[in-house]
């Protein structure tokens, strides 16, 4: 079965975030579903205010070395803009306050730099300990996205190409035990607007 962050968690979590000075990087991640490597790979030169998207053209991973590198994502589906909510903007730009010259939008409190993916997952930890909740991986959050984008009616072509899949039929079988649901939902409320007709 796939976990979510529960919705009536969110808030504890997002709390506990923000405790630790890092609300801004886990809301992007709950409203984009980004991959943890695209998340810390993001310049503020990817944020457009005007039309409230992410660029999302890179990602961070690991050479056969062993070397955090940054590269291009493995699918053209992957190269991708996606929109965020103003609140979210507004969150980034707080955090772009704290550090203007940074190239990075979630640079690393010690090194200034890129932060590294395994950190995240590392921070993400803390945040869950924190918050008193139990433990899910970080990837979860991305779940978790396409999970409520789903539910609350977000079409499958939509959530795919936000997530940067390469296909909607491979969220439709990602996410099958959503799409069911709204199936259900959908026949029932066909159901009753035929009745009516009857």
């Amino acid at each position: 079965e796939m976990k979510i962050l529960h919705p009536d968690h969110i808030s504890a979590y997002l709390d506990a975030a923000e405790q630790r000075g890092a609300p801004p990087m886990f809301y992007l991640e709950l409203v984009s579903g980004l991959r943890k490597g695209e998340l810390v790979a993001l310049q503020w030169s990817d944020l457009d205010e005007a039309n409230c998207t992410i660029s999302v053209s890179k990602q961070a991973s690991w050479d056969t070395e062993g070397n955090l590198i940054l590269s291009q994502p493995k699918t053209g589906n992957s190269i991708r803009e996606v929109s965020i909510p103003q609140d979210a903007v507004e969150l980034l730009k707080q955090e772009h306050a704290k550090h203007p010259d940074n190239p990075w939008m979630f640079p690393s409190g010690r090194t200034g730099e890129m932060y590294y993916p395994d950190s995240v997952v590392t921070l993400h930890k803390r945040i869950l300990k924190d918050a008193g909740l139990e433990h899910i991986r970080f990837h979860v959050l991305r779940h978790t996205f396409a999970t409520l984008a789903l539910q609350n009616g977000v079409d499958v072509k939509t959530a795919s190409s936000m997530l940067g899949h390469y296909s909607a039929g491979f969220t439709l079988d990602t996410y099958a035990h959503v799409t069911t649901d709204a199936q259900l939902k959908a026949a029932q409320t066909m159901g009753s607007i035929l009745s009516r007709a009857v």
